[in-house]
């Protein structure tokens, strides 16, 4: 077994009212800086023993199917790299 880290970056799908988003947009367009959008996100990394990245990927994809992500309102990423 190797060590990886799985990246799980979940967002709320386009289309969905993201509050915190909205308020920190409009602070920042009050500072003085110029975007078109802006979109939070929360990120989780996962420390994990898998034979390969494919199944450290696809454990991180069911933990965010069953856990971290509500599908009906959320969009997912995962990203595996191994760990030193």
């Amino acid at each position: 077994m190797t060590g990886y880290t799985a990246t799980v970056t979940v967002r709320l799908k386009h289309g969905v009212l993201d509050p915190e988003a909205e308020t920190t947009q409009r602070a920042l367009e009050r500072l003085g800086f110029e975007l078109e959008d802006l979109r939070s996100a929360d990120r989780f990394e996962i420390d994990l023993e898998a034979a390969d990245a494919d199944e450290a990927g696809e454990r991180a994809g069911e933990m965010a199917d069953r856990l971290l992500a509500n599908p009906t309102i959320h969009d997912y990423e995962v990203a595996v790299e191994e760990r030193e």
